[in-house]
This record gives C-alpha cells, structure tokens and sequence, in this order.
C-alpha cells in the first residue's frame, strides 16, 4: 500500500499536470469505493486550486468562481489539520479526498487515449485532458468532502513525520507502552508511515521493532526521528519504491526499492554485519530486522518464574 513516499511522489506529479485546471464533467464507473457518487456532479465547473498530501491521503482543493483568486494567495501545499483552527481548514470550501489503496492510480492523460481496464473515474479538464483513476481491486478510497467534513476526517491525524519537532516526536514515542514498530505504523502518531518506512528506518536506527516507545532513550528516539525523516525524502527523491504495482503521476514506477536495507529481505544478508535479515510478526505486522544490529529487548522474568528458581536453589 502507497505510504508517505509514494503518495507525495503522485501528489508532486499531479500538481505539474492539474494544478489551476477546471473540472468540466465527472464519469463515474464501479463507485463501491467512492463514499457519495451521487454528490460527485458537485466537482463540475469547480478548479483544482491546490492539490496536497496529507499523511497517506491526496487532497484536491477546490475552489469555484471568485475563490479561485483568492486561492491562488495561499501557498501550494499548505493545509493544517487542527480542528481548533477552523478557518484554516475552510480555506477551500470543498475537497475531493483519494486514498490508492493497494492497487490504485490517477494520472492526467490526454483525452482521446482510449480508458484502460479497472478505469473507475474520470473527471475531464479544460485542458483537453481527463483526470482520471483505476483501481484493480478497488481496495482505495474517494470522497467529495466540504471543509466542516474535512475537518471531521483529519481530526485525531498524527503528526507529519517530515515536519514533527525533536520534542514532539519524543513525547509521541516515550510516552507510550507500546511497541515501536507500532507507534510508527499508528496513524494517530504519525501519518503516513507504513510497513516499509518503518522497517528501514528502525534497522538505520539499530532498533528492534519489538523495543516499547517508553523504553527508549531519548538519544535512541532523537536517531529514529533523524533515520525516519532522511529515509523518507531520499525515498520521495527517487519517487517511492515500486513493490508491486504503484506507479507515480507519469505511471512510471519509483526506484527506492532498490535502496531497501531490511524491508522484504528475509534470509538476506545485513548490508551492515552479514547477520541473515529475519522476519518476525509486531504489532500484527510483519517486521523485518537485523538479530545483530537490533538486539531483542530483555523479557522480563514474571515473580512466579522467579520464585520456582529460588525453591530450586
């Protein structure tokens, strides 16, 4: 599934093609993934005033007549995900939220290119061109939202791993029982962090995903923090990583996966110590790591194991 990486990869792709375009009609085909197709004619005669990741989501930002203008006087990309603020999320009145799920993709492609299989939306621009999304197994997810459900949606969102602070990522991590490996994948931690990420960036940081967020130093949390953010935009640079089927914006796949350290490389050597990479279940997930480079955290002897050990003695 597309995570942090990927979908801002996609969402820099299609602000070069989309970016200021006016959406003049909506075809939808299969729309079990879509959450109001009824409410998606309301996108005709509306421009795409920015277009933004947020977490794993794309947010396109609409803007109809005179607010287009006044749009265009907010900078592309921003967009604050706290409720308590609310004239900053209604700085659009409307957005159109796209999730890829597993299989999902959405390109601008000129018009008069015939629909390929598992097409399931296409918005036509006034451009000549056709915004349009497929989805194989349907497993992604759209949604016409107005500001106030918009802000609905993103209210308990975690922080953007590309911009927490030092403090925050630590009191978001050392505060919690949880494993790490978890943390990193709970969205209302962080967002848009997935199973690939954290795995790299918990082997960069020579920490087993088994290791509790409370437990850690804050020297540990300060590297974790460092590895994470380094790991993802040297990803979003090489335009995500191309495990099965993601492709950006140009439907071309990304080349991070060639980079990969610990994720899917089960029984190969560590690029650090040789130690073979194994693969283990955390947090329901799996978790590739390094035995040697990210020792096991010590289990703990419960007071009966202890107290049958002092009878034997």
């Amino acid at each position: 599934m597309p995570e942090l990486p990927e979908v801002e990869t996609v969402v820099r792709g299609l602000r070069k093609t989309v970016l200021g375009r006016k959406i003049l009609s909506v075809w939808i085909g299969k729309s079990d993934f879509i959450d109001n197709p009824e409410e998606f004619p309301l996108l005709s005669g509306q421009t795409i005033a920015a277009v933004e990741r947020f977490g794993k989501f794309m947010l396109l930002r609409l803007a109809s007549g005179d607010e287009v203008e006044a749009a265009a006087t907010v900078e592309v990309g921003q967009f604050v995900a706290d409720t308590k603020a609310p004239d900053v999320v209604r700085e659009y009145a409307a957005s159109l939220l796209v999730h890829l799920g597993m299989t999902g993709q959405i390109a601008s492609i000129a018009a008069e290119i015939p629909l390929e299989k598992h097409t399931h939306v296409s918005f036509t621009l006034d451009d000549g061109r056709e915004l349009r999304y497929t989805d194989a197994r349907r497993f992604g997810r759209m949604a016409y939202l107005t500001a106030e459900l918009l802000a609905k949606e993103v209210e308990g969102a975690g922080a953007d791993p590309l911009e927490v602070s030092a403090t925050e990522f630590s009191q978001r991590v050392r505060t919690r029982n949880s494993r790490i490996k978890a943390l990193l994948l709970d969205q209302s931690v962080l967002r848009g962090v997935g199973n690939i990420y954290a795995d790299e960036s918990l082997w960069r940081s020579k920490i087993h995903p088994a290791r509790v967020g409370s437990k850690l130093s804050e020297k540990e949390t300060q590297t974790l923090r460092r590895a994470l953010q380094d790991i993802l935009n040297r990803a979003i640079v090489m335009r995500g990583s191309s495990i099965s089927d993601f492709l950006d914006a140009n439907g071309e796949p990304g080349e991070y996966q060639r980079h990969h350290r610990a994720y899917g490389r089960e029984g190969k050597p560590c690029d650090r110590c040789r130690t073979l990479i194994r693969r283990v279940i955390v947090a329901g997930r799996s978790s590739h790591f390094c035995p040697k480079c990210q020792p096991a955290p010590r289990q703990r002897k419960s007071k009966r194991s202890t107290r049958k050990l002092r009878k034997r003695s």
